[in-house]
């Protein structure tokens, strides 16, 4: 079982990756891989609803997306993590979730995943909410802690001096593991989720 955890900070080594070894670290400790994407420096571009997915995911190659997709693909779980940026999670998260997830949401059908957000002070409740509304609309179990899943400082130091934010990532870590072994065990005993499909009802005519 791996899970991959998502660092949409340009900051490859800030307070959202801080946040992010922490829970990777403990989810090692109880025997779950991780490996933490970057999402790097470059731009990355909205998704424009063209409407021309591939089998590999987005048809715009120049940007770090559909290396993401095909990692998910692979994935049995999702940590996804956000610096706070105006009271927001940060574009790039935004922009890359947007395209992976148009492009190729069975990726990331009943898998769990957990949002992540790290500030030097406020905004992180909002970020959150950016991204726990992927989850919801895409079949997947969302994993929780013993209180908000955020961490503060303005430097990763200062992250590391943050007790309560630390528990709580390992928490989330912990979390993750025990439900991710769950869900194997299900699967062994042919326990699957059921889902519908088809129906899409448009209001205006």
């Amino acid at each position: 079982m791996k899970v991959l955890l998502l660092n949409g900070s340009a900051n490859q080594k800030g307070c959202t990756n801080t946040a992010l070894e922490e829970i990777g670290r403990t989810l090692q400790a109880d025997g779950i891989a991780c490996e933490i994407f970057q999402t790097g420096v470059q731009p990355i571009r909205d998704c424009i609803g063209c409407r021309q997915c591939t089998e590999q995911g987005c048809i715009f190659m120049d940007d770090p997306v559909n290396a993401f997709v095909r990692k998910a693909r692979e994935a049995d779980g999702f940590v996804f993590g956000t610096p706070v940026y105006y009271a927001h999670a940060s574009g790039r998260i935004l922009s890359l979730l947007d395209r992976a997830f148009y492009s190729s949401k069975d990726a990331f059908v009943h898998k769990p995943a957990a949002a992540v957000a790290s500030a030097r002070r406020a905004g992180t409740t909002a970020s959150l909410d950016d991204l726990s509304k992927y989850f919801g609309i895409s079949h997947m179990p969302a994993v929780g802690s013993s209180y908000w899943n955020m961490v503060h400082g303005n430097r990763p130091e200062e992250v590391l001096r943050d007790a309560e934010g630390l528990q709580t990532m390992r928490n989330i870590a912990h979390n993750m593991a025990w439900l991710l072994k769950c869900i194997e065990a299900g699967k062994k005993q042919g326990i699957m989720p059921e889902t519908e499909s088809g129906s899409w009802t448009n209001f205006i005519r």
